[in-house]
């Protein structure tokens, strides 16, 4: 490999080893909360139950980012890290597709207006504006350039699986 193809690899290494790629990943993840909530309570589309397991792998990753932002620059933290948010970017893809799925009528199709989370996990009692589920699933609103939420919650978050497997693989590569 060249020598300026090497240098972008380590720039964009350093990148995500830095507090700098998880202060994007927490802002994305403000961002797609917020959109979720504008929707919701200004567009006046309710939430689905698959929408809300959406918001609950959104709010994982956002809440992975923050910690990861104030907590101490060491190298096995950044691994467990990345490792973290590819199963949160994964369970966030596996969600939108399932919803892309019910939208487009493929597959089980099914969902329920409970969470049915336990005690322990009842973020749907808890953070009820956030968290409570108000319609059954069958369609996702229309967004910008004619696409529907669900269509750019699957590509977004197929972008966000490979750039997190992307950043472990840069990760354990990166010399201590």
């Amino acid at each position: 490999m060249n020598t300026s193809a090497s240098s972008i690899w380590a720039s964009i290494a350093a990148f995500f080893t830095s507090k700098g790629y998880w202060a994007a990943l927490a802002l994305l993840g403000i961002f797609m909360e917020a959109v979720a909530l504008y929707y919701q309570y200004v567009i006046g589309d309710p939430p689905c139950q698959v929408c809300i397991h959406t918001r609950i792998w959104v709010a994982a990753f956002t809440l992975l980012a923050i910690m990861m932002c104030v907590m101490p620059a060491r190298k096995w933290l950044n691994l467990t890290g990345h490792v973290l948010a590819i199963v949160c970017m994964a369970g966030l893809w596996e969600r939108c597709k399932f919803l892309w799925d019910v939208e487009n009528r493929r597959g089980d199709g099914t969902c329920e207006i409970f969470l049915n989370f336990p005690d322990w996990f009842a973020l749907d009692a808890w953070f009820p504006a956030m968290f409570e589920v108000k319609t059954l699933c069958g369609f996702t609103p229309m967004m910008p350039f004619g696409i529907t939420m669900a269509e750019m919650l699957v590509g977004a978050s197929s972008v966000l699986v490979v750039i997190s497997v992307l950043a472990l693989g840069l990760v354990i590569r990166k010399p201590a």
